[in-house]
């Protein structure tokens, strides 16, 4: 599951079971229709879980948050300049 900041400044959240590959279909205008459109993204958040289903499940969850609790959780992530 990641959360990636959008070149206008928007929260994008999603699942993945390959993120360094997901990331770079974003970059490419690939990934999303949301990401496509606000490129460049920038990878903020990642937290991995033991099957895709449970990242799902957490994706939704995060998804019905507001944006400030999405930047706490953001802001929280010991490595929130990770590069792929």
């Amino acid at each position: 599951m990641y959360i990636l900041e959008c070149g206008d400044g928007s929260l994008y959240t999603g699942s993945t079971l390959d993120l360094e590959w997901r990331v770079a279909a974003h970059q490419a205008g690939k990934g999303a229709k949301y990401t496509a459109s606000r490129r460049p993204v920038r990878l903020v958040f990642a937290a991995q879980y033991s099957t895709l289903s449970e990242a799902m499940r957490r994706e939704a969850e995060i998804k019905r948050w507001q944006r400030t609790k999405k930047l706490a959780l953001v802001g929280a992530w010991p490595n929130p300049h990770l590069s792929l």
